[in-house]
């Protein structure tokens, strides 16, 4: 399974960390960026990873930012993107399960390694349920 991760400065660390245990768990990893901790747009990462994930060159992404939410509003700009804001794991296993969730995002200032870990493995361990819950993903792009 191959994932694309990215963030800005204030989730540089965070990807650091999340990109080594992926990698442990024989992800393969599209590393977007940064490659560094020095100032730069969450924006700017947000859409590089959407973008795999779009045109289907990942399984789904993983981004991350100071709160979360800026890099979570550029990714969702993209029509087939459904960015969550995860900040526990429950909350990552349902964004998964109901809303098909393609890219998981975790407000790095916010939570620790290890948080940050359960969170994405709750992620990664959800099913998208279907059913129900498909008509209304249907109604979330504006078409």
């Amino acid at each position: 399974m191959k994932v694309a991760i990215g963030g800005d400065h204030a989730g540089y660390d965070l990807k650091e960390v999340l990109k080594k245990y992926l990698t442990k768990k024989g992800y393969e990893i599209l590393d977007k960026g940064p490659m560094s901790d020095e100032r730069c747009d969450y924006a700017d990462f947000g859409h590089l990873v959407a973008n795999s994930v779009e045109g289907g060159e990942v399984d789904f992404g993983l981004l991350m930012c100071g709160s979360g939410n800026g890099i979570n509003m550029a990714a969702n700009k993209h029509q087939s993107i459904r960015a969550a804001l995860c900040w526990k794991p429950e909350i990552a296993t349902l964004a998964k399960q109901h809303n098909k969730a393609n890219i998981c995002t975790i407000p790095a200032r916010f939570v620790s390694e290890a948080e940050a870990i359960d969170i994405l493995d709750a992620y990664l361990n959800a099913e998208y349920e279907g059913g129900r819950h498909q008509a209304r993903i249907d109604k979330i792009p504006n078409k």
